[in-house]
């Protein structure tokens, strides 16, 4: 390959640039961003930067070393792929409003697009650093913040409101905060947690509409508002993928590829393009641990696939079967998970929810298939360790927190 064009100016994208250099690629390398600032992390978007003790959190990378030409500010708008040969290489054109770049090998790294609701109010979402510089410079003593959504980013943005001396309300349409993401059970351990903070709220509610000063509510009656001065919607994100319609790349929640993420095409031969690959928030990969697609939207993901990315696009043999692993900072508590839990047959509880450390496990027969901890990081590092080689463990172990997860490991 002569030219690579990475679309997409995350963490994602700068690593994949890093692990093209790294690999040896030698050929002409640009990155191209939406955005008009340098590369940056988005994890402390919504703890050290929203809460004003950072504000900056720009990549660490040597971009004089990478030989990298960088398009800030500039938006790719299509995909031309041309015809590939018998080993799926044939390059193409990324239409961009900087004008056509072509390529010889592709990576996408869009990431994704926050979800926003209905109507003509201020929604305030939280995915960029001018998004949490704008929504920081709101949060002050009295003001009140209604935020729609109790995932991870609505607990985050909670817990710095109402430390702020804001007055703060979260409505949710589950049952339950997390209820997606943990379920049920799980999600409705943490609802202590609001009120122990100071921030009400209200779980089973839909939203009709962000009106101007608060929202409208839905229901069987209609017509109940919440007053607000800032509405802020945490309730999830999308693939960026719009510039990619009509591109010929099989499109499902994300840029669907294989275990070493190089993407397939959307006939019926559902070929494999070795001249594009997918990451980030962005690609829809096969994991072979899991036996299914995964699509995961966070930080350590985007850091480490993009090293087995960039091997594929050099012809280099490599997959990815890491356990999926992220954290939250919510209402001070540290909550870290790691692995895949969809398909487990068990749950079990470890340590007594109503104290400040504990986690639970989900487990099929003797295998751990993930884990959840609240203030028990050394937990999560044995049970990654675990969890990545696949040993069995001992259920009734696991069970009991006296028993270091490591030694629960069956011999």
């Amino acid at each position: 390959m002569d030219r690579v064009i990475v679309v997409g100016g995350g963490l994602a994208g700068v690593r994949a640039a890093e692990a093209l250099r790294g690999k040896g690629y030698e050929g002409a390398l640009t990155l191209v961003s939406a955005e008009r600032h340098m590369p940056y992390d988005r994890p402390p978007l919504s703890k050290a930067v929203l809460a004003g003790d950072s504000d900056d959190t720009t990549v660490d990378a040597d971009w004089d070393a990478l030989r990298c030409e960088v398009l800030l500010g500039e938006r790719a708008t299509g995909l031309r792929l041309d015809a590939p040969g018998r080993d799926g290489r044939g390059g193409g054109t990324v239409a961009t409003t900087a004008g056509d770049l072509p390529f010889d090998g592709l990576v996408i790294a869009t990431g994704a697009e926050p979800v926003t609701l209905p109507g003509d109010g201020r929604q305030h979402v939280l995915r960029t650093i001018d998004d949490s510089r704008d929504l920081r410079g709101r949060l002050t003593e009295g003001a009140r913040i209604v935020i729609v959504g109790a995932g991870w980013i609505g607990a985050e943005v909670a817990t710095t409101a109402a430390k702020k001396g804001c007055a703060v309300t979260v409505v949710e349409a589950a049952d339950t905060p997390l209820a997606v993401a943990l379920g049920q059970e799980i999600g409705a351990l943490t609802i202590p947690w609001y009120a122990e903070a100071g921030v009400e709220l209200r779980t089973g509610v839909k939203v009709a509409a962000v009106e101007h000063g608060g929202l409208a509510l839905a229901g069987p009656g209609g017509g109940e508002r919440i007053d607000a001065d800032e509405v802020v919607v945490g309730i999830g994100v999308r693939p960026a993928l719009g510039w990619l319609d009509g591109s010929g790349l099989l499109l499902e929640r994300g840029v669907v590829t294989d275990g070493s993420f190089r993407a397939v095409t959307d006939d019926e031969a559902g070929a494999v393009r070795t001249d594009v690959v997918a990451v980030g928030d962005c690609a829809a990969w096969w994991s072979e641990r899991y036996g299914r697609r995964l699509l995961v939207e966070h930080w350590d993901t985007a850091l480490n696939a993009p090293d087995v990315a960039a091997a594929a696009l050099l012809g280099q043999e490599a997959v990815y079967d890491a356990a999926p692993y992220f954290w939250s900072e919510q209402f001070g508590r540290m909550v870290q998970y790691a692995g895949h839990h969809a398909r487990s047959e068990r749950l079990v509880h470890r340590g007594d929810p109503s104290g400040r450390k504990w986690a639970v496990a989900w487990l099929t027969g003797d295998r751990l298939d993930a884990i959840l901890t609240v203030d028990s990081p050394r937990d999560l590092v044995q049970a990654r360790r675990v969890i990545a080689a696949g040993t069995p463990v001992d259920p009734e172990a696991i069970a009991d927190p006296g028993v270091p997860v490591r030694q629960a490991v069956r011999g």
